[in-house]
């Protein structure tokens, strides 16, 4: 599974139009997350598990994983712009056998992404009209760049080489999109 994920992020990393946008949101992202101290504030939400830091590395990894990609977004402002949920009917049965993956892994953590992926894919269908930019090709490429990026720092954990708190760099995917707008400003 840590192999995979490497892999899944390593591909997505790729895929990037611009690393300096991608470094400036994982950066920022970084020190929001710190800040905030999300990772910890999840393991806190864990607390009714028998281990509070397995619960938050399951719901940061399923939530990083179901959340970040082209699918997510472009299946969503399809859904509610076109009334078009093919995608994300794919999306949501590769979700579910990834779950299984990550629940038979992490446990019940897992679980409690279900609430955020709804509230993020339903808010993004909804507000589809107002986000469609994000389907451009350079929103698109730096956004999943970013969660490629924190998709591998979850390989990283998985494999046990590397602990690094993966829900403080979540900030980051709400920079990204920022970050890319602000940059068109200055061409």
């Amino acid at each position: 599974m840590g192999l995979t994920t490497v892999g899944v992020g390593i591909k997505m990393t790729l895929d990037t139009s611009n690393f300096i946008i991608v470094l400036l949101a994982l950066a920022f992202g970084a020190i929001v997350g710190e800040i905030l101290d999300m990772e910890e504030k999840l393991s806190r939400v864990g607390k009714f598990s028998n281990d509070s830091t397995r619960f938050a590395k399951g719901f940061v990894a399923a939530t990083t994983l179901f959340l970040v990609g082209p699918m997510t977004i472009v299946g969503s402002i399809r859904a509610g712009l076109l009334n078009d949920g093919t995608l994300i009917y794919v999306k949501s049965v590769l979700d579910f056998i990834s779950s299984i993956v990550l629940a038979s892994l992490y446990g019940v953590g897992v679980l409690l992404t279900s609430v955020v992926v709804l509230l993020v894919q339903g808010g993004v269908v909804l507000l589809a009209s107002q986000l469609s930019f994000l389907t451009q090709q350079t929103y698109l490429a730096n956004f999943t760049g970013a969660g490629g990026l924190i998709v591998l720092a979850i390989g990283l954990r998985l494999l046990e080489l590397k602990d690094i708190k993966v829900g403080n760099l979540l900030p980051a995917l709400i920079f990204a999109p920022i970050i890319d707008y602000v940059a068109t400003l200055f061409r």
